[in-house]
C-alpha cells in the first residue's frame, strides 16, 4: 500500500522506508515535501518478506502508477529504499525522472551482514533482501554498478548502536559512510545523525528539500529555531 496526496504541482515524490520499517518512518519528511508543494507517495512494503529484485519491480510499480503519466518523479530513500531504487532503474527507465535522494544507504553493503547473517534468526527478522546486502562483490548493491541518474546521499556520522563496532569508521551505526557512496552519484554530504532517525532531523530534511530544488546539498545549514 502506498499513502498519497493530491498532485499541487507536476512534481511527485516517492519517499521508500528502509529494512523492517514502515511508511510512519517517513511520514515527518513527506509532510515537509508536501509544505514546498510536491506531491508524495509514502510507500509501505513487506522489506523483510522478498528478495530486492522482487521489492523493487512491486513496490515502485505500484508507486508509478498512482502518478500522472506527464508528472516529474522523483524519489526520496531511506537505507534498503534506495538499493531498490538502484535495483529498479537498471532494468527499467521512468519517463521524466527526477532527482533521487538517498538517507543512509549501504551502496557497497554492510559489514553488519557480513558477520551476522549466518547467525539464527537474522534471516527470519531481515528476510531474503536482508541476505543481499552483504559488501562481497556478489551482493546485490555490488553487483549493481554506477548510477546513471541525478543522486544527492546523505550519510550519517553518529552511532548508538553496539552494531558499530562492526563498522568502518565513520559511520551512522548500521552503515559506513564510505559504503553509502557509489560511482556516479552527483554530491554528497555527511551529518551527525544516525542510522535510525536520520530522516526526522531538521538538517536532513532541509537538505533533502535543497537537493530535489538544486540538485546539490546545502554546504552550511541555516539556523534552525
Amino acid at each position: 500500500m502506498a499513502e498519497s496526496t493530491p498532485s499541487l504541482n507536476n512534481e511527485y515524490v516517492i519517499l521508500i522506508h528502509g529494512l523492517i520499517r514502515s511508511s510512519r518512518s517517513m511520514k515527518k519528511l513527506a509532510i515537509a515535501l508536501e509544505d514546498e508543494g510536491y506531491s508524495t507517495i509514502n510507500v509501505d512494503y513487506p522489506s523483510n518478506q522478498f528478495s530486492i529484485e522482487q521489492l523493487a519491480v512491486e513496490t515502485i510499480n505500484k508507486a508509478l502508477a498512482l502518478c500522472p503519466k506527464n508528472a516529474i518523479i522523483h524519489f526520496v530513500t531511506h537505507s534498503l529504499g534506495g538499493i531498490l531504487v538502484r535495483q529498479y532503474l537498471s532494468e527499467h527507465s521512468i519517463d521524466n525522472l527526477g532527482r533521487v535522494v538517498m538517507l543512509g544507504p549501504p551502496n557497497k553493503g554492510s559489514e553488519i551482514v557480513d558477520n551476522l547473517s549466518s547467525f539464527p534468526g537474522f534471516k527470519l527478522i531481515n528476510g531474503p533482501a536482508g541476505l543481499q546486502l552483504g559488501t562481497d562483490e556478489q551482493s546485490v548493491p555490488n553487483k549493481l554498478g554506477p548510477v546513471n541518474f541525478d543522486l544527492g546521499i546523505i550519510a550519517g556520522t553518529r552511532n548508538f548502536s553496539i552494531y558499530a563496532l562492526m563498522i568502518a569508521k565513520p559511520n551512522d551505526g548500521k552503515v559506513s559512510v564510505e559504503s553509502s557512496k557509489i560511482e556516479g552519484m552527483t554530491d554528497h554530504i555527511e551529518l551527525a545523525v544516525s542510522h535510525s532517525f536520520m530522516m526526522n532531523n531538521s538538517h536532513v530534511i532541509a537538505n533533502v528539500i535543497h537537493f530535489l530544488q538544486s540538485g546539490l546539498f546545502l554546504k552550511k545549514i541555516p539556523d534552525q529555531n
